[in-house]
């Protein structure tokens, strides 16, 4: 379909005032469709919003890929609708420990797609690098408050990080060790969640 064709759709169909330089601006990313005009673009082209969207990568994007309204997904996550309007529109999840596994639930997330969409990943990273480096057991608590994983496998997996960073910096302290050794253990440390998400699939 030409831009003018999705344009008449979404006017014909739909009653969106789109013009066909706004569609060619969606389709070089320029320009993003506003949840109204992203399900009804769906519409005029026989697919689901999801297929649109391509991999999500913003709380909104997974709430639109899921066919969800913001009023439905604030009332399966135990939230205020106007609250969880804010926190979408900012990017940044602020919900507790309850309402971030209930959204996970709510949006049919693995871990990994739970820290994209809330916008935690650098938040689980500084968490993971401390625990890392200094007392593990102290971070098993904050990271839970992220992750909504069992935990046993949080302890299994912040004590495997530490442990491993610790014995590539053991080997950076030995008596043999070369002079750029301890690279190894700022690389570590730069690719931590990296890291965890290995050990925790384990």
């Amino acid at each position: 379909m030409a831009p003018g064709h999705v344009a008449y759709g979404l006017q014909a169909q739909y009653g969106l005032p789109v013009t066909p330089d706004t569609v060619v601006a969606w389709e070089r990313g320029l320009q993003a469709p506003e949840s109204r005009e992203l399900t009804a673009l769906a519409g005029v082209l026989w697919c689901s919003p999801g297929e649109l969207l391509g991999t999500p990568q913003s709380l909104r994007e997974y709430r639109i890929a899921r066919a969800l309204g913001p009023d439905e997904l604030a009332r399966r996550v135990g939230m205020d609708p106007s609250t969880y309007q804010r926190m979408e529109n900012a990017d940044r999840w602020r919900g507790n420990e309850r309402q971030t596994a209930a959204l996970a639930e709510a949006l049919s997330l693995t871990p990994r797609e739970l820290l994209t969409a809330t916008g935690r990943g650098e938040e689980l990273a500084e968490l993971l690098r401390s625990a890392a480096t200094t007392r593990w057991q102290a971070y098993v608590r904050p990271v839970a408050k992220l992750l909504p994983l069992p935990r046993r496998r949080l302890d299994d997996a912040l004590q495997r990080l530490h442990a491993d960073y610790h014995a590539r910096m053991a080997a950076t302290s030995s008596w043999g060790a070369s002079a750029g050794s301890g690279e190894s253990g700022r690389d570590f440390l730069d690719r931590i969640a990296d890291h965890f998400w290995a050990v925790v699939s384990d």
